[in-house]
């Protein structure tokens, strides 16, 4: 049986193809009982709107794709949700690609991955300089997630520096004064680790404490058993800290079992907090305390955004000229208080 089209429905409501398009387009001034006829017959016929005609007729794919550097990052996936939820709300399909923080893959989903079935990206960088960014002259419309690397690129975050000294400072408020910063970079650099770190090192100096290059410590990637190792290393080397700023939930859950099995009982000995609230710190022992981003926001900003650069960018000669200058939009945050840092008594 052929597939019904716009015509069909048309006849069979009794009026014109362009009145069955106002309803499907949701044009405001059909009459009521137009609407409801119209409605009538598409459900009737079994009619579907031809989304991928739509779009091609705009000059679109009505593809977008979500660039991460790992899958298997609770954090990243979670963040997958949600924007694949906002996308179905702009009629867009969402194509998720990992990059594995590999420069090579990143400057590929910038270039919308050498073809034209994408018409914009939203990208999660960790290789990429600001120098990639610079000229994007013919490339896809892409908003940013993380850390800024370049004014001339749209940009979605939390305030990463500011996260990291409530966290901390929620750390000396209870009394802790030897903090480590797990995966933390303390240089130069443009990342979410050096902001996090800023973030811990102000707080620091807020409380009066001295900074210990030391009490930085690196890790390889941001999983389990990098955060259980960096713990297990600092303290066969002399390390007694009494609070540790993990600076995702995954090395604050290596951290966790790392001090169990020598015997350190948190947050009685030390206390710890993460980043990121994913769903395995909520049925740890102990519940983690973590920095929240609103994944939900950062999902909704970022697709509204990219959709807007692209009705810009495919818009008729002319009616794109006036685009408005990159943006830097930064959405909430919270922080989460459970038993890693609060103790039994506090969910």
């Amino acid at each position: 049986m052929a597939r019904p089209r716009i015509k069909d429905v048309a006849r069979h409501a009794g009026v014109s193809e362009k009145t069955v398009s106002n309803v499907i387009n949701d044009y405001a001034h059909v009459s009521d009982r137009t609407r409801q006829v119209v409605r009538e017959a598409i459900e009737h016929l079994g009619y579907r709107v031809n989304l991928a005609g739509r779009h091609l007729r705009k000059g679109r794919t009505g593809i977008i794709a979500l660039v991460v550097p790992e899958l298997d990052i609770p954090y990243f996936a979670e963040l997958a949700r949600h924007v694949v939820r906002e996308a179905e709300e702009c009629s867009l399909t969402v194509l998720i690609h990992q990059s594995g923080a590999d420069r090579a893959h990143e400057l590929a989903a910038l270039a919308g991955f050498g073809s034209t079935f994408v018409d914009g990206i939203i990208l999660s960088p960790l290789a990429l300089t600001a120098d990639d960014l610079r000229d994007r002259t013919g490339l896809p419309p892409t908003v940013l997630l993380g850390e800024l690397l370049e004014e001339g690129a749209d940009h979605v975050a939390i305030d990463n520096e500011r996260a990291a000294l409530e966290a901390t400072r929620h750390l000396i408020a209870l009394g802790r004064r030897t903090v480590l910063a797990l995966g933390g970079r303390d240089d130069a650099g443009l990342g979410t680790a050096q902001a996090r770190t800023r973030g811990y090192r102000a707080a620091l100096a807020e409380a009066g404490i001295a900074y210990d290059p030391a009490a930085v410590l690196p890790v390889d990637s941001f999983r389990m058993p990098d955060g259980a190792r960096a713990v297990t290393r600092a303290l066969s080397e002399g390390a007694r800290p009494d609070a540790l700023l993990c600076l995702n939930d995954q090395l604050a859950l290596g951290a966790l079992r790392a001090l169990h099995e020598h015997g350190v009982r948190v947050p009685e000995d030390v206390a710890v907090i993460g980043f990121d609230d994913v769903e395995g710190g909520r049925f740890s022992v102990p519940t983690l305390s973590t920095v929240a981003p609103d994944k939900a926001a950062v999902a909704k900003v970022a697709v509204q955004l990219l959709r807007h650069r692209i009705e810009e960018a495919t818009a008729p000669d002319g009616a794109g000229s006036q685009a408005q200058a990159p943006r830097d939009l930064v959405v909430d945050h919270r922080l989460v208080l459970r038993e890693s840092t609060e103790g039994s008594a506090r969910r």
